[in-house]
């Protein structure tokens, strides 16, 4: 698979940001961002290292000192910031830092992941579990959909962390902007007038979104809250984010967002309305009968985030109450209230 080639963007206030693609996992393209002129010489997020993951980002410098003159290369790096806990965003770590030992920076909330790796796998394992029984999947669909879950997860050890970002922090003229609900430890930055947006704001998909019921501060009802926060963020003339293309519509981006997941909400509402009851296994079914491998996954955990924040307004109601009083973890059916 091809990735992108380096780019390169400027911002108000001087910053160069090169773009360096790579091939996170099979058919999804990853951006990380190397910062010059904000500080010391900063990579942000650093792919998966899945795969050729990590030698495109080393090719990526490359690029950056053949095409674009920059006399830089990988060891000059000094600090790394990542954008999120997520494999595709931190999985290269420990390779692209082996040489370097740049300091390495996460927001509060995504620190474990990184400094307890192992743990928070087995952690989210069982909670992953959990859910898909809770969803009423099938056990023989939840084995195999638990295998991919934790499937190329192993080449990923356990780093150290050097600095917690925080929200509206400030440093080198790069504002740091907590934006939960696709993950934990989300953030954004601010660079003068260009904005990485991470997996916050992405020019044609809608961010996935996991269950709190999963994981803290996932949710859509968090994520909600942050396009609103992030909306209120002025003067942002182009948005780069993890994947795809560079966002110069970023205000409009935002609406057509929130617009989609409104959409999501009035269609589960209405699929659930007069009905018995039905299981997000169900609802799932209905919505997406076409997919199969990764997305399946996906798509149970993006229904059931919908179906929770329905529920946790007060829109939705469980009709089997008598079989959850009964047994440790039935699957719950839903009705419109």
């Amino acid at each position: 698979m091809a990735v992108p080639p380096v780019a390169r963007f400027t911002t108000s206030t001087g910053v160069r940001i090169y773009r360096i693609s790579c091939q996170a996992f099979p058919g999804l393209v990853a951006h990380t961002y190397l910062l010059l002129g904000a500080g010391p010489v900063t990579l942000v997020d650093t792919g998966s290292g899945y795969g050729d993951s990590t030698r495109h980002i080393r090719e990526g410098f490359e690029a950056i000192r053949r095409e674009f003159g920059e006399s830089v290369a990988l060891r000059d790096v000094q600090r790394i910031l990542i954008t999120h806990g997520h494999m595709d965003h931190f999985g290269g770590l420990a390779q692209i830092n082996e040489p370097i030992t740049a300091e390495i920076g996460i927001h509060e909330l995504d620190k474990w992941v990184l400094v307890s790796y192992e743990e928070r796998v087995l952690v989210a394992t069982k909670a992953m579990q959990f859910y898909l029984e809770q969803a009423g999947v099938p056990i023989d669909r939840r084995q195999h959909l638990l295998s991919m879950y934790t499937e190329g997860k192993q080449h990923v050890r356990s780093v150290k962390v050097d600095v917690t970002l925080s929200d509206e922090q400030e440093f080198d003229g790069l504002r740091i902007i907590h934006t939960p609900g696709h993950c934990p430890g989300q953030v954004c930055i601010l660079i003068g007038d260009v904005l990485l947006s991470a997996d916050h704001v992405l020019p044609r998909i809608t961010p996935h979104q996991n269950p709190e019921s999963i994981t803290a501060w996932t949710g859509l009802g968090h994520y909600m809250e942050a396009l609103v926060k992030i909306a209120k963020v002025e003067g942002v003339r182009l948005a780069l984010g993890g994947h795809e293309t560079p966002i110069e519509n970023f205000y409009p981006r935002i609406e057509e967002i929130r617009i989609d997941h409104e959409k999501k909400l009035d269609r589960i509402f209405g699929m659930l309305t007069g009905e018995p009851g039905w299981t997000i296994q169900e609802l799932t079914d209905r919505m997406y009968p076409s997919l199969s491998g990764w997305n399946v996954l996906l798509a149970l955990t993006e229904v059931g985030a919908h179906v929770e924040y329905l529920y946790e307004r007060g829109s939705l109601r469980v009709v089997n109450l008598d079989q959850l009083e009964r047994e440790p973890n039935p699957a719950l059916k839903y009705s419109a209230r």
